[in-house]
């Protein structure tokens, strides 16, 4: 007899259990399949950025991670501009260097705490699916092996993903960068923040980590090794001292690996009841540290959308705007990644001179450059809104104040813990949605009224208060009244 379940998730990275954390906390049965039988000290994933620890910060868990992280409050530009993110209209207006299993650490405690069933050494061998819900073939490290029957199923299983492979999807796009080196390591001159540096031998980035430990990045244009070839530490010393100028007297490394860049994205997200987030759905050139940054929203995005299918109310469509909404994203992020380490790439003396030039300029006006930081945080990441909608529709909601008494905190953020919609409103509370939707008070006249979603972001807004349009927007938002 196969064993049951709500969600089935492959892959237990950050994706994943960003998902099954909120899944479980609106009380789905959700369980997730990870084919390591431990938890890796290593990392490849460091940087947080700001619109991500507001989604955390949503979940309880962004004060844990920023309380040993390293803040870096200005972000390397192509060339030698810095972008400083002091005037983040948020929380969080830097940049969180912490290694990737100090995060999955996080988000896992949570999960487990709010009943998502963990299986390690479990390896999801194949998947499929009927009208009624999914099949999933496991494969134990024991040796044994087990079917399980969710009604959904979601690959967070990274760029080799068997579930993206079980449905058939191709995976298009192309190997950007070859024999990508990455070491962790110690410096006898520790760094404080990250530093970069192109030439024409090749690249190297240095960052600490956050565990003092640091991350070295390196990429040598005349020593293109395969990928599965040994790497010499002496040749990650090598080119760091001739892209920096020192290697800081880097030693001891803990890991030593190659890797290649690519830039791929499936061409669906969703194919009948199986959905694919994060890296199993994009990948992307590591420049601007965005990948884990981008699963991590596909999950919050994706879990408020399954619960409502679980539950029996979600509207029509609900679940197909995942694909809507997300894929454009994933698109953007493999453009403009790609095209920063392209740009950085360039050992032309006069084009470098013309990019350090622009880069110099934008950072000195300020609308460009407040732009500039917005995107590079997922701050200005914004969703498709009908025509005629409040301004803030479809945009990040922001983190505003509550009135004393809500009894879900003092902040907006903190009233989305619960994973519900939440109306902001000084009108008294809207019937008939009890147990998906939270009424909370402004403390402050100002602000609009404002219907957010589960992942922070706005899905109707009136001004004044004015609520006319607000049934219609719960209808399509939450589902049918009670």
């Amino acid at each position: 007899m196969a064993e049951t379940t709500d969600i089935a998730i492959v892959g237990a990275g950050p994706t994943g259990l960003m998902l099954a954390g909120d899944l479980a906390a609106a009380g789905v049965r959700v369980r997730v399949f990870e084919r390591r039988a431990e938890r890796s000290v290593l990392t490849r994933a460091f940087a947080v950025h700001a619109r991500t620890l507001e989604l955390l910060d949503a979940r309880g868990v962004a004060d844990e991670l920023t309380a040993s992280g390293v803040r870096i409050g200005k972000l390397q530009m192509v060339g030698d501009a810095q972008l400083d993110l002091a005037r983040l209209p948020s929380r969080f207006p830097y940049m969180l260097l912490t290694p990737q299993y100090e995060t999955e650490a996080a988000l896992e405690r949570r999960a487990k705490k709010l009943g998502a069933d963990m299986v390690a050494g479990a390896e999801v061998t194949d998947v499929h699916q009927d009208a009624d819900g999914v099949r999933l073939s496991v494969r134990r490290s024991d040796g044994t092996r087990q079917r399980v029957r969710a009604g959904y199923a979601v690959g967070a299983d990274g760029m080799n993903s068997v579930v993206r492979a079980a449905l058939g999807l191709p995976f298009p796009g192309r190997a950007a960068l070859r024999s990508v080196m990455l070491a962790d390591v110690k410096l006898a001159v520790p760094q404080p923040e990250p530093v970069a540096n192109a030439v024409r031998d090749g690249i190297a980035f240095v960052s600490p980590l956050g565990d003092g430990w640091h991350r070295v990045v390196a990429w040598d244009r005349d020593r293109q090794l395969p990928v599965e070839a040994p790497l010499d530490f002496d040749d990650v010393r090598m080119i760091t001292r001739k892209a920096l100028g020192t290697d800081f007297g880097m030693h001891d490394p803990r890991w030593l690996s190659r890797f290649q860049t690519d830039e791929r994205q499936a061409p669906r997200y969703r194919v009948g009841r199986v959905f694919l987030a994060g890296d199993a759905a994009h990948v992307h050139s590591p420049a601007g540290g965005q990948g884990m940054n981008t699963g991590i929203q596909d999950a919050a995005n994706l879990a408020w959308r399954l619960t409502a299918a679980v539950r029996g109310h979600a509207p029509d469509g609900l679940l197909d705007a995942y694909e809507t909404e997300r894929h454009p994203i994933g698109r953007s992020v493999i453009r403009d990644s790609g095209r920063m380490m392209r740009m950085a790439l360039v050992h032309s003396p006069v084009v470098r001179a013309l990019v350090n030039t622009a880069s110099r300029a934008a950072v000195r006006i300020p609308p460009l450059a407040a732009d500039l930081a917005a995107k590079a945080t997922g701050i200005a990441i914004s969703y498709p809104a009908p025509a005629g909608a409040h301004r803030l529709t479809g945009r990040r909601a922001p983190d505003v104040r509550l009135a004393d008494g809500s009894g879900t905190g003092a902040r907006l953020y903190e009233a989305l813990r619960a994973c519900d919609f939440v109306l902001v409103s000084r009108s008294e509370g809207m019937t008939g949605w009890a147990g998906r939707l939270v009424t909370v008070a402004p403390a402050t006249p100002r602000v609009p009224a404002m219907l957010v979603r589960p992942d922070g972001y706005v899905a109707w807004a009136g001004d004044h208060d004015d609520l006319a349009g607000l049934p219609a927007a719960l209808r399509a938002w939450v589902g049918p009244r009670e």
